[in-house]
């Protein structure tokens, strides 16, 4: 599990949670911020992020306390998120089937950070992994989170011409093949690998209410309580197609860390789930209640990148290799 957290837990039933005591995960603030930052934290007695989830730039009139930090990357050339043109994307017949496979027993929390709510995962072992995509080693769950919008018009961080969704998932890996831990994993370039899912209204997705149910007791910023026996699976379309590009993180410190695979098809909620995501609270108990919602990043420029599907689209990125069968998502 995450260096600080509590021990392995025992069995439980699905989406079992008790409230948890905070403690701190990764680090995710440039390397000059971080002594500051983790100071502060420790006056506040709050958990440090193993990954900002999304937040919006501004919260009311103020700007949101995660963007205090610069919200560029000088000479950056791999910013995300970024919009997805369906007509220039790039089938690429050599990407391989995306294989997934967690184990729901390694899901040990939920956490309000006061910019989204993350689901942490025990990544100690190669026990909840994906491989295969374009991926060349094999990558561990780190967590999850969601960005979503005050209205279903907009709300995800992605876009596919110009289509906004009224949420995105980002299931976060990191690619501990190569790196000895996460913190070193964010600040290279095949560090992280982000699955995102875009969430529409639609029809009341049962795998997500498990995970609605819990929230009231993360409402206010820094609640953190242990939820057993998830597995992240339900919330992935069963749709193998999708598009990937190389990416940054939406939060500072912004590194270029990122292999993105953004599923084609999105998954249904229903409107009372999108509404109890924004029902909760960017501030702590006691303080002046701002509602969670547009917490996302803005488009940024793709500049040189090439978007690759795994699906038959209009141009080849190497004519020369015969496409193979339909990219598959394979489960065990």
């Amino acid at each position: 599990m995450a260096p600080g957290g509590p021990g392995r837990k025992g069995p439980g039933r699905a989406g079992r949670w008790r409230p948890a005591t905070p403690r701190f995960s990764s680090a995710m603030l440039p390397l000059l911020l971080r002594r500051a930052w983790v100071a502060a934290a420790s006056r506040r007695g709050t958990r440090r992020c193993s990954l900002g989830a999304c937040c919006s730039y501004r919260l009311r009139d103020a700007l949101h306390p995660l963007w205090q930090s610069p919200l560029t990357i000088p000479g950056g050339t791999r910013q995300s998120p970024i919009n997805i043109q369906w007509r220039d994307s790039v089938y690429d017949p050599v990407l391989k089937p995306l294989k997934i496979s967690y184990d729901p027993t390694t899901c040990l929390h939920i956490w309000n950070n006061g910019y989204s709510f993350l689901v942490e995962f025990d990544d100690s072992t190669d026990r909840s992994v994906i491989i295969g995509g374009p991926l060349e080693n094999q990558y561990r769950l780190k967590q999850f989170h969601f960005h979503w919008g005050a209205i279903n018009e907009w709300g995800s961080e992605h876009t596919v011409d110009s289509k906004f969704y009224p949420a995105e998932l980002h299931l976060v890996h990191w690619n501990a093949v190569v790196y000895p831990t996460f913190e070193e994993a964010v600040m290279e370039g095949n560090g992280l690998a982000v699955i995102g899912v875009f969430l529409k209204l639609g029809a009341h997705h049962e795998g997500l209410q498990t995970l609605v149910d819990a929230l009231p007791a993360v409402k206010h910023k820094d609640a953190v309580i242990e939820f057993d026996v998830f597995d992240p699976s339900c919330l992935i379309p069963s749709c193998p197609d999708y598009w990937t590009y190389a990416g940054s993180l939406t939060t500072p410190p912004l590194t270029e860390s990122v292999t993105w695979i953004i599923k084609k098809k999105p998954i249904e909620v229903d409107e009372n789930q999108l509404e109890a995501f924004r029902m909760l609270l960017f501030t702590s108990d006691g303080e002046e209640e701002k509602r969670m919602v547009d917490n996302f990043r803005p488009l940024q420029p793709l500049m040189n990148r090439t978007v690759r599907s795994s699906f038959q689209s209009r141009h080849l990125l190497n004519t020369e290799v015969q496409p193979k069968d339909h990219a598959e998502q394979i489960r065990p």
